[in-house]
């Protein structure tokens, strides 16, 4: 993906959101954003391949191992969005307050079209976590159980 979907759906001259570009860099970044849209919701990123990946998480990351929850995968963010927190203003899309709930770095572990495996090293969000594609734009969002020894 390209950040070309992004750019399509929000006025820069209206909303504070960062304007971005693809960059060539890479790093194990990750961002959870608390977004009170119409719904609440939590947005998930990791930034890869030059962009941020991201998911819209209705009921939030869990932090149980086992526990499984709906990620919808949303257009490619760019990187500067690991640093936004603002109101997005009415009208626009995805208008609304968003706050950095966490945010630190990840191992990633498994890259396959249908699965991501990563480490999570957050301020609040730490362990093992997996992304399942289920089809179309759902995935599951899961904490793993780490294997000791």
């Amino acid at each position: 993906m390209s950040l070309k979907e992004y750019w399509r759906k929000r006025e820069f001259k209206k909303s504070p959101e960062p304007g971005g570009e693809e960059w060539g860099g890479e790093s194990n970044r990750f961002v959870v954003q608390r977004h009170q849209a119409r719904h609440l919701h939590y947005d998930f990123r990791l930034e890869m391949d030059g962009v941020l990946k991201s998911w819209a998480v209705p009921k939030g990351v869990p932090d149980e191992p086992g526990v499984r929850r709906l990620a919808v995968q949303v257009e490619d963010h760019p990187v500067e969005y690991l640093n936004f927190a603002g109101t997005i203003p009415e009208g626009g899309y995805g208008a609304g307050t968003v706050e950095i709930w966490d945010k630190g770095n990840y191992e990633l572990e498994q890259r396959t079209p249908d699965r991501l495996e990563f480490i999570l090293n957050g301020e609040k969000l730490s362990g093992g976590y997996a992304l399942i594609h289920t089809g179309g734009n759902n995935w599951l969002l899961l904490k793993r159980k780490i294997k000791s020894g």
